[in-house]
């Protein structure tokens, strides 16, 4: 924000030493970036100094001269000037000449119109064009400035104003507006507009435009049109003063790559009740420069305007907080001369403050014990101040998420972020866990990518082939990110899912095998199964849908070489996709203690002849429900197949158990039944045979 000395001197005494103000300002939250004098800057009148301010987003009442006066007026205890504007009206009321219809009030909260007859197009008065000068410069690539060209008297006296307050205004020819309508209303698909810039844009249904009865006159909040625009010729003009949404205008600027001084503004929100003050004032100008006669009335979409909510401010927070004590009085001083409304109750050790209309990002305690600490200066608290600290506690799921990359590190993968947004392309390029569709954004991010993802795995076996590509290097990848689902009906809001999704080169089992040690590390209770499935794009056979007990965790699969080739990668790519919240469902993240048997254990070794389609989890299951609480390990040993002595589709699973008891060694007898029972629990369940 640049400032002009010279104009910001209207609205407040600048007696003070400037440099020593804007130390000021930068300690109470307008970071000082730079000041030129005119002997540094051709564009300022003689003795003028411009001063740039970083403004934060969250302070749009600072991009105006007034809101910059009024900061210097609180921090000095001075009086703030602001103009009070003074119309004339005509006997013309300004609804018989004009009609106002808000179609997007979703876009645009509340629109204004005034109307003025008979303007005489002509140079601005000297002190307004000096004004602009100061702020609107340029400094190009090779360092010359380049000054403000001034427009005319109405156009100039609209930027004025914006300067002046941070209201962004809009004049318009009224003869050039069709049916003298104005109608807020989204833009029509493939919609073209020539704007002020002279150049064509083309709209789509999501962007805001003022039209009249035929077209489009202007991209609401960005930029207005050349079809409308105020020349020379033009005798009656319409003054828009307006609330556009942040979204859509911050929107529809990056889509159209057409960012303002105005879209700037309304991306930080405007004052809601201001803009009929920047309405007036503007008017005000142009009737002195340009003649002419402000018609009766205001066109008004929404004249009420809803009061903020009190603020309860307590005096011991205020205290607790800063560390320091600071007097009711200086705090309803700072508060009220910020524009707050107080109950005057605070000399009590409590009061409420209603914040002003220019003020939105003030809304609860904490923001008034910032604003008294700011203005009071932060320099006024003693660094050996005593803050009380309290202590937090990681929350579940960070302990849970340090588990799954410490496990997931150990066993040789990377952490990779990927973007949320992926093409159509790539969201259709491995069969998603869902059969709902994928989200589309409004615009198009990272070259085209539009679809919100529905699997991890697609991104990942992306960011392996792109290392791929560049150096020859495996990337053995895992993330741990959202995925979005759209709701089950149109009103409801996407389902955002936590997963984690592992790409890797090494061995199916090997990867199984790190989803067990996940299990283990979380400490979950219910035991791991697979099952298989099939879906497009994974080798037949060697897809598996993991589960934890009865519940879905995710899925394990090899990718087919055919589906690699799309990326131009070398087989074998192995990936799982798990559920977090599953996982954490099941968790026990604080280890509990358990008995450690001093007791010998029995290990036997069993060789089972099963039916090929029996899994290892199966065999396993039966042989843990057999044994019961006797059972110390059970361990996968060695799969053979010979069909000319077993037969076809069959298969031996060599497997050892250990057995133990807790509180006495376990003895021969007690541990051949116990065998026994595996081996008639096995021939009952799973018609296995046991090779002797």
């Amino acid at each position: 924000m640049l400032v002009s000395w010279n104009w910001l001197s209207r609205y407040v005494d600048l007696s003070m030493d400037r440099e020593e103000l804007e130390q000021r300002l930068s300690l109470s939250g307008l970071n000082h970036e730079g000041t030129e004098t005119s002997d540094q800057n051709p564009s300022l009148a003689p003795g003028d100094v411009c001063i740039d301010l970083e403004v934060t987003s969250n302070r749009g009442d600072c991009l105006g001269h007034i809101g910059v006066a009024r900061e210097i007026a609180v921090l000095y205890d001075q009086t703030l000037k602001t103009p009070t504007p003074q119309l004339r009206p005509g006997t013309t009321t300004a609804q018989s000449l004009l009609s106002v219809e808000n179609r997007f009030p979703e876009a645009c909260p509340r629109y204004t119109a005034r109307v003025i007859q008979g303007v005489t197009i002509g140079p601005s008065p000297d002190w307004m064009i000096e004004a602009l000068q100061a702020v609107f410069w340029k400094r190009r690539r090779d360092g010359k400035i380049e000054p403000y060209q001034p427009i005319n008297n109405v156009v100039d006296a609209t930027n004025y104003v914006l300067m002046e307050c941070g209201q962004p205004l809009h004049a318009f020819d009224l003869a050039k507006v069709e049916g003298q309508q104005i109608i807020v209303r989204p833009a029509e698909a493939e919609e073209i507009i020539t704007a002020i810039d002279h150049r064509q844009y083309e709209l789509d249904r999501s962007m805001c435009v003022i039209a009249d009865a035929k077209r489009a006159q202007a991209v609401a909040g960005v930029m207005g049109g050349a079809d409308s625009e105020v020349t020379d010729s033009t005798r009656d003009v319409v003054i828009e003063s307006a609330i556009f949404t942040p979204l859509s205008v911050r929107r529809t600027a990056r889509a159209l790559k057409l960012h303002s001084p105005s879209s700037y503004r309304f991306e930080r929100r405007v004052d809601p009740v201001g803009i009929d003050w920047a309405s007036q004032r503007v008017c005000e100008l142009i009737v002195e420069s340009a003649g002419g006669t402000v018609a009766e009335g205001v066109l008004d979409t929404a004249p009420e305007i809803e009061r903020p909510e009190p603020i309860v401010l307590r005096l011991s927070q205020l205290e607790r907080i800063l560390g320091i004590s600071i007097s009711p009085q200086e705090v309803d001083r700072i508060l009220t001369a910020l524009g707050c409304e107080s109950d005057g109750k605070i000399k009590a050790g409590s009061g409420s403050f209603v914040a002003p209309s220019w003020r939105h990002d003030l809304t609860r305690e904490a923001d008034l014990v910032e604003e008294v600490a700011r203005v009071h200066g932060y320099d006024q608290i003693p660094e050996d101040s005593p803050i009380p600290v309290t202590p937090s506690s990681k929350r579940t799921f960070d302990t849970a998420t340090e588990k799954v990359r410490g496990v997931l590190t150990a066993a040789g993968l990377s952490e990779a972020m990927t973007p949320s947004v992926v093409t159509k392309k790539l969201d259709a390029s491995l069969s998603p866990w869902t059969d709902r569709p994928a989200l589309s954004t409004q615009t198009a991010m990272l070259k085209g990518a539009k679809k919100l993802r529905r699997t991890l795995l697609p991104s990942l076996i992306q960011a392996r082939a792109d290392n791929w590509a560049a150096a020859s290097i495996e990337a053995n990848l895992f993330e741990l990110a959202h995925l979005y689902l759209p709701g089950k009906t149109a009103e409801d809001l996407p389902e955002e899912l936590y997963a984690v999704g592992m790409v890797t080169g090494a061995d199916f089992f090997a990867v199984k095998g790190m989803v067990e040690s996940l299990c283990r590390s979380l400490g979950t209770a219910a035991a791991l199964t697979v099952k298989q499935t099939d879906a497009d794009g994974f080798v037949a056979g060697q897809l598996v849908q993991l589960s934890l007990g009865d519940a879905r965790l995710g899925y394990l699969g090899v990718v087919s070489p055919k589906t690699l080739k799309q990326w131009k990668l070398p087989s074998p790519v192995v990936v799982a996709e798990l559920s977090l919240p599953q996982l954490l469902s099941d968790a026990q993240l604080v280890p509990q203690q358990t008995i450690v048997s001093t007791f010998p254990t029995v290990q036997r070794d069993l060789n089972f002849i099963v039916a090929e389609s029996v899994r290892w989890n199966e065999l396993e299951s039966v042989v843990r429900s057999a044994v019961g609480d006797r059972l110390k390990e059970v361990t996968y040993l060695e799969t053979y197949r010979d069909p000319d002595k077993d037969g076809q589709d069959r298969k031996r699973v060599l497997l050892s158990v250990q057995l133990q008891r807790d509180d006495a060694t376990l003895s021969g007898e007690e541990a051949d039944s116990l065998v026994q029972n595996v081996i008639g629990d096995c021939k009952r369940k799973l018609n296995a045979e046991l090779l002797g």
